[in-house]
Order: C-alpha cells, then structure tokens, then sequence
C-alpha cells in the first residue's frame, strides 16, 4: 500500500467516523428538542418521553430537521403555545451544540 492509498483511507475513516457522530449527534438533539417542547406543552413522564421519540421519528422518517420544526409548530400550534419558529430553531441549534459535547465527553 502506497502512501497514497493510505492517507486516502485514513480521510475515508475521517469521513465515516464524522458521519457517524453527525447522525448521534442529529438523534440525541431530536430527542433533547422533543422534551424541550414536551415541557413547553405540560407533558411528564413516560408521556413526554413518547413525544421525544415522536419527534426522533419525525426526522428519522425522511423530513429532516425541518419535518421536526413542522411537527413543534403543529404541536404547539394545536395546544396554543406560544414558542416562535425563531425560538424553536434557537432551541434545536443551542441543543444540538450539547449533543455533539456531551457525545464528545463521553455522555
């Protein structure tokens, strides 16, 4: 194996261990998020922990992160709660930054 062909690997793990932490990361915010607006729509419990995984399914399902605002919005819509798309975007991106350091720490 030439030189080459090494550090071509290496970037190739790089890539799939970046890929990785991204999707961990991606899931754990989603499942932070989905109880933060559980809080925010008066839900305990077991019952807001099926509304974090409601909303890791929304983005899990194909919509993306977006699917997972549409699904808050709709939520807090419906119940009358009074969060704007800033503030729910601001949550997702605040928590986010604690996924990736608490999967950085070990957590």
């Amino acid at each position: 194996m030439t030189t080459f062909d090494k550090r071509e690997e290496g970037f190739e793990q790089q890539f799939a261990h970046d890929e990785e932490l991204r999707f961990k990361a991606t899931a754990r915010r989603n499942k932070l998020i989905g109880l933060w607006a559980a809080e925010k729509l008066g839900l305990k419990g077991a019952e807001a922990e099926r509304y974090a995984t409601s909303v890791v399914l929304a983005d899990v399902e194909g919509a993306g992160e977006q699917g997972v605002v549409r699904k808050i919005r709709r939520d807090f819509d419906a119940k009358s709660v009074a969060q704007s798309d800033h503030q729910i975007n601001r949550a997702m991106s605040e928590l986010m930054e604690k996924a990736v350091a608490d999967l950085k720490a070990g957590r």
